[in-house]
This record gives C-alpha cells, structure tokens and sequence, in this order.
C-alpha cells in the first residue's frame, strides 16, 4: 500500500485531521497521536502529533506501534475469519471439537459463533487468574476450559474482555498448530507488507519502538465489587500493564500493539476484498447477536467478532460501520458502504472516548454520500 496520503481525495481531511491533532496536543488535552485513514484502499490521511514517551521526549511516528488494548480485538477477529476461509473450521463448529476439555460444565454447545458474539457465557477471567498470569498461555487455557458458564452458550451476550482472545487463539492453535502471533504475521502482516506494524508480543528487539502509554488521572481504590462479572483490571486499562515489558512480548490476543497506519491498512484489506471474499465479508459483518450485554448493561448489536456502528452513533445509525474501542481512547474502525477504515491510537489513557468520536465523526462527515 502507498505509504503517503492520497494527494487528490486525502488533501482536505489530511489537514482537518492534522489540525485537531496540534489543537489537542497544544491545549494538553492529549500528549501524542496517530491517525490513519484509507479510502478505497487509498492512503488519505497519515497524521500525528505529540511525543511517543513524555519521559524521554520521543516523537510520535508514523511507525510508532501503540497498545491498542481491546482496538487489537479487530486483528484476532480477523485471524478467526482467515481461519475459517482457510477451512479448518467453520463458525458452527463446536469449541471443544477441537478442545475437547473446554466442553466441561454444560461449554460443549459453544461455538466459535458464539465466542466471536460474546456469548460463550465466560466473559470473567477466573478469579484465580489475575493480569501476571497471562503471559502463560496454558494456565489461562486450562482455567477457561474448567470454568462453569454464567449462562447456556448463545443465549446472551456479555463483553469477553480478556478471555476472548484465549478462547479465539487456542481454537486457532489446535486447529493449526501455531499461535496467534505466527499466524497474524503469515496470513496478515506479511502477505500485506506490514511486519513491524501489527504484533500479538512485540519482540524484544523491538521493543524500543512502542509508546509509552500514560494514565490520564490515578484509579479510584475502592472496595471490591462482588456484583460485577469483570476484575476491576479487566474493566479498566492501566497504563502499568501497557508499559510492562513481559506483557508487551506476551501473546495476549485479547489486545493487541499496532500502528493506526498499519492495522488501517489491514481493515482496508479486508474491504477491498484482498483477504476475504465479498460474500465473507457480508457474513461478517451482518447481524449475528443482538441484545443487553450482560457485563455493562447496555443494548448491543453485534457482528461476528466486531460490534456494528460506529462510536457515538446508535448501531442502527450506521450499520455498516463495525470495529473496537480500546480501554482508554484509541479506536478502530471500517465501514462496508463509504470503504473507509479508520484507526486512532494515543498515549493518554483517559477514561472516555470524546477525542476518537471527534476525529471518527470528522471523517465519516468527509466521506458521507461518496461510495
């Protein structure tokens, strides 16, 4: 893909985009930005701002990689698609077909359908696995497949912070033999040129290359909530755990490490046909769930890995649009009807999304009528 913004169609937004950056880095609103869109799998806006770690004074890039948290889900929602192209299972295929163990406590119905709509019914890690556990992947494999339902599979819907991608990535391993990290580079990064841009565990080498991620204000203490489904750490993104060098290397597929540029590219990709078929991606991304999301409340309409609509906009207001947020304020995005895919990422983890609604509304606004 070209690497410089489209000058004919890009020009305009490039500098909207550009201009809000500046504007927020200069108020102190943030402290360092990525932008990325692509329309019709042209490169149009490629833009930042701001310093990539406060402490050294290093600028944010093009090629500064970001923890994304759960903005990397679009990345594990696409291995699982690819893995279903490939064959070696289809959506309706049973989790413990090929996990056999998973199938304990009333799991066997569940399939990889309803893992990709969150409605596996194990949104919560097990309690006895806490974010220093989950480099191991065996542990948290293990306590997944021994852990009892909050309810049937497929029967409700429920945010699957964490656990989403340990339940993707070990079907994918036992149905390929490889882990995640290896099969986003051989079927994603490298077939489209972006090695160095979209990791599941950044390697070491490279470590040296990510932000260094920033909490907005220090998390209330509290007392423990016995009522809520998720950890207190798996409901809120803390910079720490961003920062930490054995879970930036960690293959943790329920977040990712992304530039906005590269993981744009790859929904970019994925719209223009290039990694699935336009009869793929009508599957994908038509209705597959729709209800009260049981882990925060809300009304939900979901496709199958992404939530349909776009931020700050009701799902059935723009339909076509489907993606993730990231804990603290980054956000990911494509939309079928305009083929725009859109990515921002940012070191300040605030707790709301105000300044990826900004940025995301600014470009569907460009782009609204032209198809």
């Amino acid at each position: 893909m070209d690497s410089e913004p489209d000058a004919v169609s890009g020009t305009s937004l490039q500098q909207k985009i550009q201009g809000v950056l500046d504007e927020l880095v200069g108020t102190g609103a943030e402290t360092g930005l990525q932008v990325a869109v692509y329309h019709h799998g042209a490169l149009v806006v490629d833009a930042v701002a701001g310093v990539a770690d406060s402490r050294t004074g290093r600028r944010v890039t093009p090629e500064t990689p970001f923890f994304g948290f759960s903005a990397g889900k679009v990345m594990t929602s696409l291995v699982a698609h690819l893995l279903v192209k490939s064959g070696r299972v289809g959506y309706d295929t049973p989790v413990a077909e090929l996990w056999p163990r998973f199938g304990a406590h009333g799991k066997g119905t569940a399939t990889l359908r309803h893992v990709l709509t969150h409605s596996a019914g194990v949104p919560a890690m097990p309690r006895d696995v806490g974010p220093g556990d989950l480099a191991d992947w065996s542990r948290v494999c293990t306590a997944l497949a021994d852990a009892a339902p909050r309810w049937r599979p497929g029967t409700r819907t429920g945010y699957h912070s964490f656990t989403y991608g340990f339940l993707v990535g070990e079907v994918a391993r036992r149905a390929t033999g490889k882990p995640m990290r290896q099969l986003l580079r051989e079927w994603i990064t490298v077939p489209l040129g972006l090695d160095g841009d979209l990791y599941f565990g950044v390697p070491q080498t490279d470590l040296a290359r990510p932000a260094h991620l920033e909490d907005a204000a220090p998390h209330p203490v509290g007392p423990p909530d016995d009522e809520a489904v998720l950890a207190p750490w798996e409901m809120r993104p803390a910079a720490a755990l961003a920062n930490s060098r054995e879970i930036l290397q960690a293959d943790i597929p329920s977040v990712g490490t992304f530039t906005a540029r590269g993981i744009a590219a790859m929904n970019a990709a994925v719209l223009d046909g290039r990694l699935i078929d336009p009869h793929q991606l009508a599957q994908v991304t038509a209705v597959a769930f729709e209800g009260t999301d049981q882990v925060f409340g809300q009304h939900v309409r979901l496709a199958l890995g992404y939530p349909l609509g776009r931020i700050g906009t009701r799902p059935d207001e723009t339909p076509t649009t489907f993606g993730w947020v990231g804990g603290g304020g980054s956000y990911v995005y494509a939309d079928t009807a305009t083929g725009t895919a859109f990515a921002m990422t940012k070191t300040r983890l605030t707790p709301h999304f105000d300044t990826a609604q900004r940025l995301a509304d600014l470009t569907a606004a460009e782009f609204a009528g032209r198809m």
